[in-house]
């Protein structure tokens, strides 16, 4: 196990911008334990066996043939979800949508506010944008601030904004109205691009999408994931929805026969399975609950409010992800997303993909014996001599978390963090794997 592990962590060294492929780790790991993902965010309770089984079952013929047209996927899709076809682009996944997007429609400058998807920064820059980027506070828990963004964008003179809500890596929710009342305000921007990707997990409010608001409006553009709401990552199929002036431009541009055969297989499967469908995000959000109390449990571990099939946690002071991300890899088969290589984070944070309890249990048991060196009760209380003994793990604007019982002392093996705290847009260390990113942030 110990070689296999250090062939896959050595492809998180060689990697800069994101983290490797599913496919890669397995090359890597070899015969080693199988790794319990908590990178991916994926939807664990769908695509159901049942579907899964369907799908082998078809996989000769998925294989062998050509897939329809884009336009009869686009149009079985809009019957699923009651959408106007004139007003949806279907791309391989929403990062060539993004692509098409910023060749098609973006004009001198981009704003978003950071930490975020990294496409929407890099992506504008690899073709010679401006890049402006709106640092979240943490001290607000990455919430964003409409009123304060607004006048980021005046500021800096931006012609396009983008907002991903939920927000990638922390899942911070803007309330419908308040995404309404940006858009209200940016009406005069060539675009607006809301990216609802990992929207349906969330549960804040019946319904927080603005898709039926962006066909209405002249600059505005609503990006959705099939993939990340489904767990079909592989897949690659996403869609945008605008006026029919706005999808029609994107999809003229779009190759023929840009979907393939899985993704129209899969499309044609859903409303045979929306039950089961609605059913697994019930089912996400609520491990999304509990994974939240299973970890604000631990000291000095904060936990940030999220909407997203994801949390996004702060390690205690001392911890350094990269080491924390290797160990549980290596010692535990534990995968998770160190956000070092994120513009407007730092290695002291993980993003966490919510899963269920048997695997939330196996990720606490090896954060608990690898920051705080616990084996069945033996060390100290972490922070005893500070708050009289009490749990220092929390979550994000909702107060303390109670105590395990159990007892911890800190390894210290784990090197501190290159940041006390979140990195600044233009701070260092920083490698996206686009020079021209590199340069932004590097002031270069």
């Amino acid at each position: 196990m110990a070689e296999a592990g250090s062939n896959v962590t050595a492809l998180f060294r060689a990697s800069t911008a994101h983290s490797p492929s599913y496919a890669a780790l397995s090359r890597a790991g070899g015969d080693a334990q199988a790794i319990t993902d908590f990178c991916i965010p994926c939807n664990p309770y769908f695509p159901t066996p049942e579907m899964f089984e369907e799908l082998g079952g078809r996989l000769r013929d998925i294989l062998t043939y050509y897939p329809s047209s884009a336009d009869t996927i686009t149009t079985e899709l809009c019957s699923v979800l009651g959408l106007n076809p004139q007003t949806v682009a279907m791309g391989n996944g929403s990062t060539e949508l993004i692509t098409w997007i910023d060749h098609l429609l973006v004009r001198e400058s981009l704003a978003v506010p950071v930490p975020t998807f990294g496409r929407w920064t890099d992506q504008p820059m690899e073709t010679g944008k401006r890049v402006d980027m709106f640092p979240l506070p943490e001290s607000a828990g990455f919430a964003l601030d409409p009123a304060s963004f607004v006048d980021f964008v005046r500021t800096r003179g931006s012609r396009t904004a983008v907002i991903c809500n939920p927000n990638n890596p922390d899942g911070g929710l803007l309330p419908r109205h308040g995404v309404l009342a940006l858009l209200d305000q940016l009406q005069d921007l060539d675009l607006v691009v809301v990216d609802e990707s990992f929207l349906e997990f969330a549960d804040a409010e019946a319904d927080s999408s603005v898709v039926g608001e962006a066909v209405l409006r002249p600059n505005t553009i609503v990006l959705r994931s099939l993939g990340k709401n489904f767990g079909l990552h592989g897949v690659r199929f996403g869609y945008l929805v605008a006026n029919p002036g706005l999808a029609g431009r994107v999809r003229a541009a779009l190759p023929k026969w840009n979907l393939n055969s899985f993704a129209e297989t899969v499309v044609f499967m859903l409303k045979e399975h929306r039950l089961e469908y609605a059913h697994s995000l019930r089912l996400v959000q609520r491990d999304r609950q509990e994974m939240i109390w299973q970890l604000s449990r631990l000291p000095g571990l904060t936990v940030y409010p999220s909407q997203g099939n994801f949390l996004y946690v702060r390690l205690p002071e001392g911890a350094d992800g990269a080491v924390l991300r290797d160990r549980l890899l290596e010692e535990y088969g534990v995968l998770v997303r160190e956000c070092g290589n994120k513009i407007g984070s730092s290695s002291r944070y993980l993003r966490l993909v919510v899963r269920p309890q048997a695997d939330v249990q196996r990720l606490v048991a090896g954060l608990e014996e690898t920051l705080y060196a616990t084996h069945h009760g033996q060390g100290r209380t972490y922070g005893q001599n500070q708050n009289h003994g009490q749990s220092q793990g929390h979550v994000h604007g909702h107060g303390h978390g109670h105590g395990h019982g159990q007892e911890y002392d800190r390894i210290p093996a784990l090197e501190p963090a290159r940041s006390p705290g979140p990195m600044p847009a233009y701070a260092l260390p920083y490698g996206s794997g686009t020079a021209a990113v590199d340069r932004l942030v590097r002031g270069a």
